[in-house]
């Protein structure tokens, strides 16, 4: 288990928020399902995420913190859709492949 305090969901939305209107230069920042599980990233969405990531098979580095969430394709689209957006499918170099 790695050491360190944690940062309550609260910090980690504002770190998210502010991150957005400072880094505007960067199109695309990623909402952390793995270490805030599914519903702290639907709100991720709102606060200026436009990404929820893949659907890992396996995450050594964050295992290591003891983290245990999983996700499949179906559920990480339903979150999206539940929150009012369009999920799409992405490459690895953030090129659309298909609306979901």
């Amino acid at each position: 288990r790695l050491g360190g305090k944690k940062a309550s969901s609260f910090e980690y939305l504002k770190m998210v928020a502010v991150s957005r209107i400072f880094l505007d230069n960067i199109p695309n920042i990623q909402a952390s399902w793995v270490t805030q599980g599914g519903r702290i990233s639907q709100l991720a969405l709102h606060m200026g995420c436009n990404d929820l990531g893949s659907t890992m098979i396996e995450e050594n580095v964050v295992a290591a913190t003891g983290v245990k969430f999983s996700m499949s394709p179906e559920k990480m689209e339903a979150l999206i859709r539940a929150e009012g957006f369009i999920p799409v499918r992405r490459n690895q170099a953030y090129e659309m492949m298909e609306e979901s």
